[in-house]
This record gives C-alpha cells, sequence and structure tokens, in this order.
C-alpha cells in the first residue's frame, strides 16, 4: 500500500510541475505574440420598418451587421467576459434605435448605430456596420402611387458599410450590386493582341451583357443626400451603358464603358473620392445553324438564336480614384 500511495503522490507532483511548465511557456508564448484584427458581433440581423404618415406607408427592410473591437482582448486571452456586449445586446440595439429614431437611408441608420456603440461603451474601440437594403418599390396601380402597396422589384441591391474608430470621422462605403444589363447592339471587341494562344475573332457587332457591382467612398459625411447620391450612380453606369434610347452609344470594350462610368461619377458628385466597379462578361454566343438544311430554317427574316454560357467568363474591374485623395494614402 505504501508502495501504491508514492506512485500516485508521484503522479501529482509530476502533473503540478507540468502544469507549472506549461503555465510558464504560455506567458512565454504571450510575449511572442499580438493581436491583429480582432472583434464579434451579430450578423443578418433583419428588420422591416413601417414608417405611417395618414394613410400613405413608406418601408425600409435592411438586413444589419454590427461588429465591435473592444480596447481590451481579456475576453480572448483570459476568458473574462465583464467588457463584452452580447452580440444579442447588439441586436436588440438595432431594434431599439430604429423605433426611436426612425430610418433614412442604410447610411444615416449606420451611422446612428456607430455613435451609439462608440458614445454608451467607453471601450469600445471601434464599430463597423454592414447593411443591405432590400429593394422594395411603391406599387403603381394606374399610374398612381399605391398609399401601402409594395412590389419587391431587384433591379439593384443597395448596400453601405460604415467604419467608425474612437475620436475620428467615420468613413462610408456605398454600394449596388446584382444590377444586370444587356444591350444587343453597340457593343464591339477588335484589335486585341494577335499570338499564337487567339482563337477569338474580332467582333464589331456584339451582345453586351454584364451584372455590375460597384462600391464608392465619400470624402465627408456632412451635407449628403445619400438617396440621391445612389440613384445618380445608379443612373449614371446605364446611361454609359445603354446610351440615348434610339441610337444607344458604341462600346468598344468592357473596360472602356467602365472608365466612362466611374469618370462620370467623380465628376459628377464631388463628395465621392474613389470608386471601384467590377463588370464581368454574361456571354452569349450565336448558335451555329448552318449544318441544317435551308428547307428547315428561314434566313429570310433578321432573327438570330444565342447559346447563354456563364462559365468561364472574362472578369473586368477598376478603381478611380482622384489624385488629391491618392495623395493622402
Amino acid at each position: 500500500m505504501a508502495s501504491a500511495k508514492w506512485s500516485y503522490e508521484h503522479k501529482v507532483s509530476n502533473i503540478n510541475a507540468l502544469s507549472k511548465e506549461n503555465d510558464s511557456i504560455d506567458n512565454f508564448k504571450a510575449d511572442k505574440y499580438m493581436f491583429g484584427n480582432y472583434g464579434y458581433g451579430k450578423n443578418s440581423v433583419k428588420l422591416l420598418h413601417v414608417s405611417r404618415d395618414g394613410p400613405k406607408h413608406t418601408i425600409k427592410e435592411y438586413e444589419v451587421d454590427t461588429h465591435l473591437r473592444l480596447s481590451t482582448t481579456d475576453d480572448y486571452v483570459d476568458g473574462n467576459n465583464r467588457n463584452i456586449i452580447a452580440t444579442d445586446s447588439q441586436k436588440n440595439t438595432i431594434y431599439v434605435l430604429a423605433k426611436k429614431f426612425g430610418i433614412k437611408t442604410p447610411e444615416e441608420f449606420g451611422l446612428l448605430i456607430c455613435s451609439h456603440f462608440l458614445y454608451t461603451y467607453r471601450h469600445v474601440e471601434e464599430v463597423e456596420v454592414v447593411i443591405e437594403q432590400y429593394p422594395w418599390e411603391r406599387l403603381q396601380v394606374n399610374n398612381r402611387p399605391h398609399n401601402h402597396a409594395f412590389i419587391f422589384d431587384p433591379i439593384a441591391t443597395r448596400h453601405a458599410t460604415l467604419v467608425q474608430r474612437r475620436n475620428e470621422s467615420p468613413k462610408i462605403t456605398s454600394g449596388l450590386k446584382n444590377m444586370r444589363v444587356l444591350k444587343t447592339t453597340q457593343s464591339a471587341f477588335t484589335d486585341f493582341i494577335q499570338d499564337g494562344y487567339r482563337t477569338l475573332p474580332d467582333d464589331n457587332d456584339r451582345i453586351f451583357s454584364t451584372i455590375v457591382t460597384a462600391n464608392w467612398s465619400y470624402s465627408t459625411t456632412q451635407g449628403v443626400d445619400f438617396d440621391f447620391a445612389w440613384d445618380s450612380v445608379k443612373n449614371f453606369i446605364l446611361q454609359k451603358f445603354a446610351g440615348p434610347p434610339d441610337e444607344g452609344i458604341f462600346s468598344p470594350s468592357v473596360q472602356n464603358t467602365l472608365y466612362l462610368s466611374e469618370k462620370l461619377i467623380l465628376d459628377s458628385i464631388q463628395q465621392i473620392d474613389r470608386i471601384e466597379m467590377s463588370m464581368p462578361n454574361k456571354h452569349y454566343y450565336t448558335v451555329d445553324l448552318s449544318k441544317f438544311p435551308q428547307s428547315v430554317i428561314d434566313t429570310k427574316e433578321n432573327k438570330e438564336v444565342y447559346q447563354p454560357v456563364d462559365k468561364p467568363a472574362g472578369f473586368i474591374y477598376a478603381e478611380l480614384l482622384r489624385k488629391n485623395h491618392v495623395s493622402k494614402l
């Protein structure tokens, strides 16, 4: 029995010694490492805000993410939760702020959320808010806007990202995505590099289709009409893509159309200091019907059949900045 007791005590002693050694190693490692980006929050908080002004109602439906970075990492390093603002509390905050102050635009609601967390909790160092707006439009009945009926009209999805650090000005990035457009003429792609790898022929008249994504940043938050700016960006892109309704506008390449859109936006909206866009090709290739006999195909009418091809696809993107914005980076 004495031998068994010694063996048990010896094992306990070894375990305690190993534990102390590991604690020492952990402390040593803690001096070797530092946090990069970190934080936590609540994603995909969905809300519908209804404003009833007499018989006429207005709706805003959002999906909101909130991310906080605290001045302490005790929750990570020590498992100490005393400074944590629970993600459920962040969700509740979004609902309360919407009820208390209402909602006008994603950008203004995001600024309100940032301000709330920085003002209410002194240990919050940075707030990021990401908001996506659901594309509800007022229903038109007999060419008249309906007072309280709406239709889901996803021409383009609006979104905004706001980041604010303590004692710094907020940074706002607005955007649109999933805006799919197509035109059947006034588009070409010719005179590109001719070498041993090229099989694509010149095309002087092709279908041009893409799904537009655009993100832009504001140089200020003061005096910006965010609704007007978002609508203007969307319309400027469509203007440079489609042109006038009768004759259209010629596009020698996706690159050129993208650049002209970005340039028009920066020329027209002075509060925007940078914009980036992507316009991936959505290909439509002419179906080869030459193998069929003429008795089967009636070629007298000018009608053609195209095959949509999703993959692979070209991907064109660019960011355009004001030169004074570049010098600040």
